[in-house]
């Protein structure tokens, strides 16, 4: 199952240098505006220590993590949706995406020039954000025009759907996210046929130097930026690209002694790859056999048949049943086999929904 988060903020505030780290695939990261045009992708594996303990059970030929997909977008300026700094293309980019991970600089460096001249994490944050809206609001201003004329026809359809743009134009005049509008089930499902850019879920990157990452929570520009995520029910993610940077060039081994010469239990990269995936309601089942144990991204509520048709259409199609065990419980059976013993083994139906952790054999026929 593919996902993508795009990686934004204005010029300058540690875009690239954080999706170099992410992917190692060496993005262009240089002290000047727009040095990023056409967005760069990488691929990256989502961290799972229960993988790991998967594969030290079954002990199979190979192993298979989940991958996430990062888009490192090129900064965006005041004046992008009127296309100002390539702002169109920029915004295009940012369409394509499925969650926005936006990079906010929380740092001094005077040798690291910034595009409006002062640092202020608060103010990168709403120009970005107006930006978006004020694309969102030309989009939904085209579909308001068009289902006016054709709620004056008293067309049933036409009018749900000129109610449903006038309060999402309202909402957006008034400076709110799309995601931030609230919606019925059936408005949302006119409003997605839109792609609105602030419908994306969102998840703040506080970029920090150095030497501020172990004690983040003291500077005030993290504090103002988890202030003002709070107000929107985002989460705020604290890293220091230029370390993150650093750590991508390291062995697993050297990595854990370098974290813990920090102080860090947990690399910022990877609280940045799992919160991602999780903003986007995903989550991971495993199979599990000799040939092979792999990591699947399903996303949350799907039922077994459906979760069965992201390894192959066969299993949705001839889906007869799911054999499950828990994460847990096959692990304190310490095997598939005590596991069956100890009657954690479920055969599941086709309406069973499937759970983060969930160990599976799909039983199928075609």
């Amino acid at each position: 199952m593919s996902l993508t988060a795009g990686i934004v903020g204005l010029p300058n505030v540690g875009k690239s240098t954080l999706f170099n780290a992410i992917t190692r695939a060496g993005a262009e990261s240089a002290n000047y505006p727009f040095c990023t045009i056409d967005p760069n992708v990488g691929i990256v594996e989502v961290p799972d220590e229960r993988l790991i303990k998967l594969t030290e059970v079954v002990k199979p030929k190979k192993t298979v993590p989940t991958a996430f997909e990062f888009t490192d977008i090129a900064g965006i300026v005041k004046g992008a949706n009127k296309g100002e700094g390539l702002g169109n293309q920029f915004l295009s980019h940012i369409r394509q995406v499925d969650a926005i991970c936006q990079v906010v600089r929380c740092f001094e460096d005077e040798n690291i020039t910034h595009v409006s001249g002062k640092i202020d994490p608060i103010d990168d944050i709403e120009t970005i954000n107006l930006e978006l809206m004020l694309a969102d609001l030309e989009t939904v201003a085209r579909r308001y025009e068009r289902a006016e004329k054709l709620a004056r026809q008293r067309d049933k359809e036409a009018v749900f759907e000129f109610e449903t743009m006038q309060k999402l134009k309202d909402g957006l005049e008034a400076e709110n996210p799309a995601r931030a509008i609230e919606l019925t089930e059936e408005e949302e499902a006119v409003a997605k046929q839109l792609h609105l850019l602030t419908a994306k879920p969102i998840l703040y990157v506080a970029n920090v130097s150095e030497d501020e990452i172990v004690d983040a929570e003291n500077n005030e520009y993290v504090q103002a930026v988890r202030e003002f995520a709070e107000k929107e029910e985002a989460e705020v993610i604290v890293v220091s690209a230029k370390i993150e940077e650093e750590i991508a060039e390291l062995d697993q081994e050297e990595k854990e002694m370098f974290l813990e010469e920090l102080g860090i239990e947990e690399s910022g990269l990877d609280q940045l790859i799992r919160a991602s995936y999780h903003l986007l309601g995903f989550a991971t089942y495993f199979t599990a056999g000799e040939q092979e144990v792999r990591a699947w991204t399903f996303k949350k509520g799907m039922k077994a048949p459906e979760a069965a048709g992201i390894i192959h259409t066969d299993f949705e199609r001839g889906f007869i049943r799911a054999e499950t065990v828990s994460y847990d419980d096959l692990m304190e059976g310490g095997s598939m086999a005590q596991a069956r013993e100890n009657g954690k083994v479920r055969l599941e139906g086709k309406e069973y929904i499937v759970q983060d952790g969930d160990v599976i054999l799909f039983r199928f026929n075609v």
